[in-house]
């Protein structure tokens, strides 16, 4: 099926994959879904549809699988490819290590197999800060800055993808690419029709946060409280899921334009770093209601601060971060508020 604006979409149903569905739709191109629905929900194809104006393409596929995948690249011509296809939650790969390795590095090598044999140049994968480990000096990072080792096999699983990468692009030098190191994705689309859907407790904060407004969760656990930070608790640089969203397109604009050996890195999000409780009270003051949290003791595979230089991403892609950690908290709320409505 040709057309030439074609781009496959690995973990398309997902939370950043599909709000970067409806940026794509919305830029001119034609994305195709490839998602297995295990760590996502069959729902977002309906919220999908009401943003594009049409039942978007999917296919439910493991990413692992290639037999299944090769039969897609027989079916289009693709002009680039999003990868998001992977587990990522710190404390899950912790403990479950195998896992991580499993499907994070096998689902890369299959979809780096099939794009090599069918000429697909324009290679946009889902990264991480975690990348960087425990920053060491300057808890700002910039894509220069030295690392150390990742703090989780889930971060290992991603410094390792962007190592594979690098080792194809110098044996393939019309595969063009660049590694989004995403900071701390939050918030949902402002119309309330996507979101996260977390699967079980959620690992990340903002859906805890109001999960436990709503009264999903019982309380709210925040990991430590004795870190060397200006309120004891963890730093992070938290990103609008939308802005992270449009990252992607800018990023599939920049690989189109570049006419051979391509490589980069580039972070993701918004340069400022915000504790555990400052989100925590934000939101409190946002919704207009106290929430029941709580210290626990530390998470492994914390990182105890980190937050985005960006100038890269504004130089190289022309991409700045548009919405604020209150913006994503508001969408967040609005999202969850609407989830409620339907149980």
């Amino acid at each position: 099926m040709k057309n030439d604006n074609t781009i496959l979409i690995t973990g398309g149903a997902g939370y950043i994959g599909s709000h970067t569905v409806v940026e794509l739709v919305k830029a001119g191109y034609h994305p195709i879904i490839v998602d297995d629905f295990r760590n996502s929900n069959k729902s977002v194809i309906k919220g999908l549809t009401e943003l594009i104006g049409e039942s978007p393409i999917f296919y439910e596929i493991d990413v692992c699988d290639k037999i299944a995948l090769e039969e897609l690249f027989e079916r289009y011509s693709f002009k680039g490819i999003i990868h998001f296809a992977a587990y990522k939650a710190v404390g899950e790969s912790v403990a479950e290590p195998l896992k991580y390795y499993r499907n994070n590095i096998l689902g890369l090598v299959t979809i780096c197999e099939l794009a090599l044999k069918y000429n697909v140049h324009n290679f946009v994968f889902s990264s991480s800060c975690t990348v960087y480990g425990e920053p060491k000096g300057l808890k700002e990072v910039s894509e220069s800055t030295p690392k150390s080792e990742p703090n989780s096999p889930y971060g290992n699983t991603k410094l390792i993808g962007e190592q594979l990468l690098s080792d194809v692009q110098k044996s393939n030098k019309d595969f063009k690419i660049i590694n989004l190191r995403y900071f701390n994705p939050v918030g949902a689309h402002p119309s309330s029709l996507i979101g996260e859907f977390p699967i079980g407790k959620p690992n990340n904060l903002l859906p805890f946060v109001t999960q436990t407004a709503i009264g999903k969760q019982d309380s709210l656990l925040v990991f430590g409280n004795d870190y060397p930070t200006k309120d004891g608790t963890c730093i992070r640089d938290y990103i609008h899921v939308c802005d992270l969203a449009e990252a992607h397109v800018k990023a599939m604009h920049f690989l189109e334009n570049k006419s051979a050996e391509c490589l980069e890195a580039v972070n993701i999000g918004t340069g400022q770093g915000t504790s555990i409780l400052e989100v925590i009270h934000l939101f409190e003051k946002i919704a207009g209601l106290k929430l029941n949290w709580q210290f626990a003791d530390r998470r492994n595979g914390d990182v105890i601060e980190i937050y985005a230089n960006a100038e890269k991403a504004n130089q190289l892609l022309n991409w700045g971060a548009k919405y604020t950690v209150a913006d994503a908290i508001n969408d967040a709320w609005n999202w969850e508020k609407k989830l409620n409505e339907h149980v």
